[in-house]
């Protein structure tokens, strides 16, 4: 079976409800006129009561034997002068004196609704009387002197049924049922044709399916996404983000959702995109990245897209491993090539002695390093980068030494290699910088660690902390003016906070600078 089209679905829609708001509206209608009617009859049926009521012949013959053969004649001339359905005399023990029909004459009026009417009450009430369902007024009829009462006239006025109401208005009805379904159906096609445009020229069904194939997608990435509208309020999260985030497809302001972050509208409603900056959410680091959702050229929104900082390291430590070893091997061959130079140059001429003690010299050197970080740095892509930044240093006239003392049996819980990666190499650049300009250019570094606590001391003879030292973790800060982005530092102590630990510079009394990490039940002096 085929869908029915978006348009068919309006016509349909428009003529069922056009046609119940038509046939509602006559029923209200003809309850309103019914209703107008019975007290309009009302009115009149209890004016005309009060007349019969009033007459002296009435009051004269009203309890007397031949009381109906001078009543009736009146009350029927009446009745026929105003045009009303009946006029019923009778006494305080409800014996008739008139009816339309004579058989009726000296009965006893039983309509059940005439007892008030004996206590000298004057009212109007309905009820199914002889002929029908009527509107019937009650006078009671007071003797000469108004004193006693001595009986009642009854004036009643047959209430239209629905069905003359019905016939009497059928046109009218019929006028505003076809002008309203007209009027509804040229409109529903109207909004068919712009709901249309509006959705690409796509029916219900295709949109439902799109949207849900989006949102499988969106599901099934191993990222956390959000989007946003123009008010920068969450409006849509897959899998990841609810996870990452805590929250339920829910409706909120992003500074609801990441209080007390950089994560705010002013940061969302930059038009450039921001690629890749840390943020510290419920104690676990994220990589964020934000693009700007443009709609016809204009923004409706934004588009967060949401990495764990822990496994992006995870995928990257391999690669990070092989880019520490390249660095490495580039230093030491830049390195050896200057050695093999001089030691090409002592040979040609002809101190064969002095080049073969700087080959001694120099293999030892490198051997005993290489033992040494062997035996005591269990982590080979924490090997790798300081074998990297020793060559580095070396390159750059810099006397790298890593303190006797240093060891790291395993990689504290919590933090990955490639988190140590990211602070011992932000660190020694950033050391290595210092000293450059420094007549003594010196660098020590003592790390030790296990499963359990981490310590990290790097000490340097450069130029010192700067007046704003207490901004230098802050993201986008940097001591080098416009040339750093300000990242790196911001990333290590990102790093730190997420996993409990601390991290502290100070200036020396002299010149350099010592910054110390710590993380762990153990501590060091």
């Amino acid at each position: 079976m085929s869908r029915i089209s978006l348009r068919m679905k309006m016509f349909i829609f428009s003529f069922i409800l056009v046609f119940f708001s038509v046939v509602t509206s006559g029923v209200i209608m003809i309850h309103n006129i019914s209703g107008a009617f019975e007290k309009e009859l009302g009115s009149r049926a209890i004016a005309i009561a009060r007349t019969v009521a009033q007459l002296p012949d009435i009051k004269q013959d009203i309890g007397k034997a031949d009381g109906a053969s001078s009543i009736q004649p009146i009350a029927e001339r009446v009745r026929l002068a105003t045009d009303v359905d009946y006029i019923v005399v009778f006494d305080m023990d409800r014996i008739r004196y008139s009816h339309p029909s004579e058989s009726k004459l000296g009965t006893v009026f039983e309509g059940g609704d005439e007892q008030a009417s004996l206590s000298e009450h004057e009212y109007v009430s309905k009820a199914q009387g002889v002929m029908g369902f009527a509107i019937r007024a009650f006078v009671p009829v007071m003797d000469q002197e108004g004193v006693k009462q001595i009986g009642v006239v009854s004036v009643g006025i047959l209430s239209p049924t629905w069905q003359s109401l019905l016939n009497d208005y059928k046109n009218d009805i019929l006028f505003s049922l076809m002008s309203g379904l007209l009027i509804g159906l040229i409109g529903s096609l109207f909004i068919a044709n712009h709901l249309k445009k509006q959705t690409l020229n796509m029916e219900p069904y295709e949109i439902s399916r799109l949207v849900e194939e989006r949102s499988a997608m969106m599901q099934s990435m191993d990222i956390g996404i959000l989007a946003t509208d123009e008010q920068e309020r969450i409006v849509f999260l897959n899998r990841l983000a609810q996870e990452y985030t805590g929250l339920e497809n829910e409706m909120i302001a992003v500074e609801e959702a990441f209080p007390n972050t950089w994560l705010t509208k002013d940061a969302l409603r930059k038009e450039e995109e921001v690629a890749y900056r840390p943020l510290l959410l419920h104690g676990k680091m994220m990589l964020v990245r934000i693009f700007p959702i443009i709609v016809n050229d204009r923004r409706a929104g934004s588009l967060i897209m949401m990495t764990g900082q822990k496994e992006a390291h995870s995928l990257a430590e391999e690669l990070t491993g092989i880019k520490s070893l390249v660095d490495s091997l580039r230093s030491q061959n830049h390195e050896y090539m200057n050695k093999l130079h001089s030691i090409a140059g002592l040979i040609q001429l002809d101190r064969s002695q002095e080049a073969l003690k700087l080959i001694i010299d120099e293999t030892s050197d490198e051997q005993e390093v290489m033992q040494f970080l062997k035996e005591r740095i269990a982590d080979y892509s924490i090997l790798g980068i300081l074998i990297g930044k020793r060559s580095r240093a070396k390159e750059l006239g810099v006397l790298f030494t890593i303190d006797d003392e240093s060891y790291l049996s395993e990689v504290m819980t919590g933090f990955s290699s490639g988190d140590l990666v990211t602070i011992l190499g932000n660190l020694i650049d950033n050391a290595m910088e210092a000293c450059l300009l420094e007549e003594e250019k010196n660098i020590t570094i003592l790390i030790e660690g296990d499963r359990d606590f981490l310590f990290i001391e790097i000490e340097d003879s450069g130029c010192g902390l700067p007046a704003e030292a207490e901004k230098m973790f802050d993201y986008g800060f940097s001591m080098k003016g416009k040339e750093g982005r300000g990242i790196g530092l911001a990333l290590v102590k990102q790093i730190m906070d997420s996993n409990k630990g601390t991290i502290s510079a100070r200036s020396q009394s002299v010149a350099g600078s010592i910054i110390t990490l710590k993380a762990g039940e153990q501590n060091h002096g």
